[in-house]
């Protein structure tokens, strides 16, 4: 089976991946801090309330955080027996390379999301993913990651706004009744849902301008389900798609790789 393990900057996503299936989606906060062993204590006993035994015999790993890397690399090598591709990493092959500026980094997350999109979808796409960030990826008709935007996440934008104004309490993101707020909490909620939708349509709307070719819109992310209720912004929604883009990495490399 296969471990497939995506770190963000706010969650990390842990989901067992049997070839057909997945068996299981485990979620946990991001802390450098945490050890090998305290992610195998908390994932041990997790599978096992699932019912679960798993036979863990590749782990691959997707992380916008570097700190937490080392820790999940011996979380591989010492419980799992098995060395882990990191996506990013230059013995981790992708199917297709990205085409960006020369010394340009490109996010894990961004080339996971890629594959996974490209291989469900096809090219000519537009990846729009609520997470810490919002982020837009602009996948070519051969499946190549060519670029795209980055702009404030939901939660990181009522953050700051609770953080800079102190008469402005935090509120759940939801979609308003309403888009004029007769209340304080009504005005927030109305601001950062319709600002949001205006945000995804615009940019979405300026990248298809620009690319000159008909675009698929692809919304993933926890919010994006929330978002797709506001307007008509996306041609599906794939709440699975980073770890099914590790799964199609993880395949590739299988293939490709060193042998």
């Amino acid at each position: 089976m296969l471990l497939c393990i995506d770190c963000g900057n706010t969650n990390t996503v842990f989901s067992i991946w049997d070839g057909t299936r997945f068996l299981c989606t485990l979620r946990t906060s991001t802390e450098h801090q945490r050890t090998a062993d305290q992610y195998f204590v908390w994932f041990s006993t997790l599978v096992g309330h699932h019912g679960i035994r798993p036979e863990i015999e590749d782990v691959i790993i997707s992380s916008t955080v570097p700190r937490v890397v080392f820790n999940l690399r011996v979380l591989a090598d010492r419980y799992f027996n098995t060395r882990p591709l990191v996506v990013g990493r230059p013995d981790c092959l992708l199917p297709v390379p990205p085409r960006v500026d020369p010394g340009t980094g490109v996010g894990p997350d961004r080339l996971v999301n890629s594959a996974g999109a490209f291989e469900r979808h096809g090219g000519n796409l537009i990846v729009v993913d609520f997470g810490t960030a919002t982020t837009f990826d602009v996948v070519a008709q051969d499946g190549a990651y060519v670029g795209g935007v980055i702009a404030p996440g939901v939660n990181l934008s009522l953050e700051a706004l609770h953080m800079a104004a102190a008469a402005l309490p935090h509120v759940d993101v939801t979609k308003p009744q309403s888009v004029i707020g007769t209340n304080t909490v009504a005005c927030m909620q109305s601001g950062i849902f319709w600002g949001y939708v205006g945000l995804v349509r615009e940019i979405c709307g300026r990248i298809r301008d620009e690319y000159d070719q008909p675009m698929k819109i692809i919304g993933t992310g926890g919010l994006a389900p929330l978002f797709a209720t506001g307007d008509v912004l996306f041609d599906t929604i794939e709440e699975d798609l980073t770890m099914h883009g590790l799964t199609v990495i993880h395949a590739y490399n299988k293939e490709n790789g060193p042998t």
